[in-house]
């Protein structure tokens, strides 16, 4: 098997810079609790799982494994009822408003080169309802991470570059323990929240010491907008922004069309990064969607494309309405 010959500014935007290696999701609106705790349960108790290949083609490139479980308190109040929840105008039942406690469990698993991360959360949200149709919401999120350097497969273009001379086939591992926190304000067709990201700043880890100082406190601030055209069709808009001292800023954006509330197809943009296309399915309780997407700008020179699988299932039965003026797709 040939080995990657990755670039001295590639290698050192992971040991340096990036050594927290921020992952990027195309379809980073299906999986909001990730970024912000306060979105535990937002869309009911559900299991949720993405793939990532990046730069599909190129050896040891990026490979991302995410899976997800949560659930709301308030489902389990209505299972025991009625086994069924209903999201019809005719039901009073409002999952925004009426979910009070949340959990979730996340274990996404990220591979890269010679280094290898693991991430645990474990996830709370509440919401404060602030009037018939506004919530404000607020989750915090215990977090593990193990980031692993296996510097045999470590190749530079200059050999005994005193840079990385230190790492020469040896293995680095170290663990992290750290706290997420957020706000969120939702309503039925919109969402707007911050959210802090490694609040410790890496203080409590442990193994050794080579990403020591590399852990920088990171923002995210998210927000969403969904509304129906016409009683089978509606558009749904949603945004992300990062911000860290280290990595600096990172901006996306997508737009989708939904059909009956139950097919989608949209488009993104992440600043200097990527264009993407996605196409998506809702069969009852389970929802399958697919993401392509095309480098440019900074990431041009990989010249290798990204695909993205999602599933997502409800564990409750829920049924959505195929007309009216509502959407429940994000």
């Amino acid at each position: 098997m040939k080995k990657i010959y990755i670039t001295i500014a590639l290698v050192a935007s992971v040991l340096g810079a990036n050594a927290q290696n921020r992952k990027h999701v195309a379809n980073f609106s299906l999986f909001q609790q990730y970024f912000n705790p306060a979105l535990t349960g937002y869309e009911g108790s559900m299991v949720k799982t993405y793939y990532r290949n990046q730069w599909t083609g190129f050896e040891d490139a990026p490979k991302t494994i995410f899976a997800s479980a949560e659930l709301d308190m308030a489902d389990l109040a209505s299972w025991k009822k009625d086994g069924l929840l209903k999201t019809s105008e005719a039901d009073n039942y409002n999952r925004q408003l009426e979910a009070k406690h949340a959990f979730g469990l996340a274990v996404l698993n990220d591979r890269f080169g010679p280094f290898t991360e693991t991430q645990l959360h474990l996830s709370y949200g509440t919401r404060v309802r602030l009037s018939e149709k506004l919530s404000l919401r607020w989750g915090a999120a215990a977090t593990y991470s193990s980031q692993q350097l296996d510097a045999s497969k470590l190749t530079t273009d200059q050999e005994g570059d005193p840079e990385f001379e230190n790492f020469n086939g040896q293995t680095a591992k170290i663990g992290k323990f750290d706290l997420n926190m957020g706000l969120m304000l939702t309503a039925e067709n919109f969402y707007l929240g911050y959210a802090m990201q490694d609040i410790l700043k890496g203080k409590m880890t442990t193994g050794d010491d080579y990403l020591n100082n590399s852990f920088p406190q990171q923002h995210v601030v998210q927000a969403g907008y969904r509304t129906a055209l016409t009683e089978q069709v509606g558009i749904v808009a949603n945004g992300l922004y990062r911000y860290d001292d280290k990595l600096e800023e990172s901006m996306e954006g997508q737009l989708k069309a939904v059909y009956q509330n139950m097919l989608w197809v949209g488009a993104g943009y992440r600043k200097d990064l990527a264009y993407s296309f996605q196409g998506g399915v809702r069969l009852s309780q389970l929802r399958l969607g697919y993401v392509y997407e095309l480098p440019t700008a900074d990431a041009k020179y990989m010249d290798k494309t990204t695909n993205e699988i999602m599933v997502t299932y409800n564990l409750v039965p829920v049924k959505y309405p195929k007309y009216g003026k509502k959407v429940t797709i994000w």
